[in-house]
Formats: C-alpha cells, structure tokens, sequence
C-alpha cells in the first residue's frame, strides 16, 4: 500500500502557496516541494491532492491511502461532492484518478502526523523567495 500524505501552505490567503507530498510504502521513499503561485490555501490544498494521486499512478500502485489534514479535501472526497464551484474542476480530476486504483482511501489526520507533507509545503514557498 502506498501512503500518500499531502498538504498545503499559504503566505497570505490568497498569497504565495505551495505543496507537499510525501509518499512511503511499497519500496518507495518520495518528497515532493513545489510552488504554485498565487491562490488561496483550499485551492492549494485541492492542488495537492491532484498532484499526489498523480504522482501515486505514475508508481502503477493498486492501494493508495490519502492522509490529509484538510477538512475539505477529505469531506469533499468521501462526499464526491463540493458547494464552491472554485473547488469542482480539482474534485473532478481527483476523483477521476482516485478510480484508476482498485483500493483508495482517504484519511483526515492532525496536523501533528502530517509534518513531513507540511514541512515540504512550507519549503516551496520560502525557495521561491529567494
């Protein structure tokens, strides 16, 4: 199984933003830290969560396992439903992916078991400062 824990970081809301995504399990040792410029910390967090379910179906894995601290994410994933049309392209994408893997699951942590994701979130942001 992979575990694929995603998070987001915003300087402002909206302000610079940028992902994290760490991925462990099956053999595989993965960080992603990447900015993604302008945007509210939601659309951030959405971001991740695309960009991680990517990145798990490029390792051809059939048991991914989401952990996110985004209320959001996480209710708007087990709801396969959104309110704010700003969010509905990101759900779409998602779910659409989240159905290549025979087993997904998603999981809403604490901030506190999600420090690697957050740490490289937080990266992303202070390297395209300087």
């Amino acid at each position: 199984m992979l575990e694929v824990y995603i998070d987001a970081a915003s300087a402002g809301n909206p302000g610079p933003s940028g992902i994290g995504i760490f991925i462990k399990g099956e053999g595989q040792h993965i960080q992603i830290s990447e900015y993604i410029g302008l945007t509210n910390n939601h659309i951030a967090e959405f971001t991740a969560l695309v960009r991680g379910l990517e990145e798990a179906q490029k390792l051809n894995s059939t048991l991914v396992s989401v952990r996110s601290d985004s209320k959001i994410v996480v209710a708007s994933m087990e709801k396969e439903y959104v309110k704010n049309e700003e969010f509905k392209p990101f759900l779409e994408k998602a779910l659409w992916l989240a159905n290549t893997f025979d087993l997904f699951f998603i999981k809403w942590v604490p901030d506190s078991q999600n420090k690697a994701a957050d740490a490289l979130a937080r990266k992303a942001i202070q390297n395209n400062n300087h």
